[in-house]
């Protein structure tokens, strides 16, 4: 953002509606809660990655009405025009198909970029956005490998940018609760936080070479990863479980609950991290594990679990997915939505807020009705300064918990790691993985 038009936000976007975190949340849509913002000022948002995710957050950022999607940029020119078609649908405004993205960085006028793109691009594209002024909208995982990350820290403070990770369960309401909650005693010392991730995935088989199609540029989608052929079994999504491009399941879902264990047990580097797991359903392509549980010790005398399942459902707790912390006096669980328990230790509940249920499995739109407070707190860190509930940062902390633990499987080694900053001690095999190789030309520096 330039520095009139930020100075001119600043003094004209007056207040957004409070947002009691007291109790339960009522019901809305993305686009019934922007009315209730009210602003004078529209921030431009520049869209990269629209074909799912960013699809659904693109609807989301037109619905706000102190936003407007100015520009979408994908590779694939079929995304770009359904959402295009989507914003002005929501907004009444027509958002101009750029490609690519660093094109819509050269606006003046562009005030935000949303990625949305896969996995490997993620710190490369916001490091760019960030250096050419823009504020940062970032899907997680923060990075694709932890070198990343800590690149990712230093260019939101070297080119004083606000980037928030799309963490959104940090904005919602009776989540916070439950964390002022925890941190105020409710179950005594929370000292070990499980969480999971369950599914039901498919075989991606054994993809077959093909032809690029038409619609789409696979050099630009490749960008910073070195290059390979394509296949017919990787785009789109299946991306998720090639180590070239994606992060498996652990960072795909695991870092939405691995980042309330964090939160809530305040914890921050670990000590020490294994992991155990596999790919073990189907003999197909799928590369990263299936299966796998990754264990996190902290200094704090705290330790988190995380279980994941991509290929069996079954529940935990009622749930496909959630956290549960346990302490002195008794239990706090978070489930599939805005809402949380807590048991004493006879197991009795003792007290359950409700909330929106989110349906964890869907890849688009799990949370569109909460979206919007997450996309709302981001603006107005912009606009008025308020705290960000996930500067990237914070975000950085909970991706690289997730991303040891990859490191942990694929090294077959537990993992001694600094707890000031999560680095990995005296462990060469392992450290072969807190960077990656790239594309020549392409490598994301500050």
């Amino acid at each position: 953002m330039n520095n009139d038009r930020r100075a001119f936000l600043k003094n004209t976007i007056k207040g957004t509606a409070a947002i009691s975190i007291g109790g339960m949340l009522p019901s809305f849509t993305a686009a019934s809660y922007s009315r209730i913002i009210g602003a004078n000022e529209r921030l431009n948002v520049g869209m990269m990655g629209v074909n799912s995710r960013g699809f659904a957050l693109a609807r989301s950022f037109a619905a706000q009405k102190n936003a407007r999607v100015i520009s979408v940029s994908d590779v694939d020119i079929r995304a770009a025009e359904k959402c295009i078609s989507e914003v002005e649908k929501i907004a009444s405004n027509k958002a101009t198909s750029i490609p690519d993205f660093r094109k819509a960085l050269e606006s003046k006028d562009l005030d935000i970029l949303a990625i949305a793109a896969p996995d490997h691009w993620h710190a490369p594209a916001a490091i760019l956005a960030a250096k050419a002024g823009k504020n940062v909208y970032l899907e997680k995982p923060a990075s694709h490998n932890p070198n990343e990350g800590e690149l990712l820290v230093r260019a939101a403070l070297k080119y004083k940018t606000f980037i928030q990770m799309g963490n959104q369960r940090r904005s919602w309401p009776n989540i916070i609760q439950a964390m002022n909650e925890l941190h105020d005693g409710v179950i005594g010392r929370p000292y070990f936080a499980k969480t999971w991730y369950t599914n039901n995935r498919e075989s991606i088989g054994i993809g077959q070479p093909a032809a690029v199609p038409s619609w789409l540029d696979y050099n630009l989608w490749q960008g910073p990863a070195p290059r390979k052929p394509y296949q017919d079994n990787l785009i789109h999504y299946n991306w998720h479980w090639f180590w070239n491009w994606g992060t498996g399941e652990a960072l795909n879902n695991g870092v939405h609950t691995i980042d309330l264990a964090r939160w809530g047990l305040r914890a921050e580097f670990p000590t020490r991290v294994t992991s155990a797991g596999g790919r073990y359903r189907y003999k197909d392509d799928w590369q990263t594990p299936d299966t796998q549980v990754i264990t996190l010790e902290f200094n704090n005398n705290t330790s988190i679990a995380w279980e994941g399942r991509s290929c069996n459902g079954r529940s935990i707790e009622g749930a496909a997915v959630g956290c549960i912390f346990y302490g002195e006096t008794g239990s706090l669980f978070i489930g599939e939505g805005n809402g949380y328990t807590i048991y004493d230790l006879d197991n009795k509940e003792i007290k359950k807020v409700t909330g929106e249920i989110i349906d964890a499995r869907n890849t688009t739109s799990p949370a569109d009705q909460l979206d919007a407070i997450h996309i709302q707190n981001f603006l107005s860190a912009i606009s008025k300064g308020t705290k960000m509930h996930s500067p990237i940062a914070e975000g950085h902390k909970s991706t690289l918990l997730c991303q040891l633990g990859n490191i942990s499987l694929r090294s077959g080694n537990a993992l001694k790691t600094d707890p000031g900053n999560g680095r990995i001690i005296g462990d060469k095999q392992a450290q072969q993985y807190w960077s990656r190789k790239y594309e020549p030309g392409w490598e994301p520096v500050i």
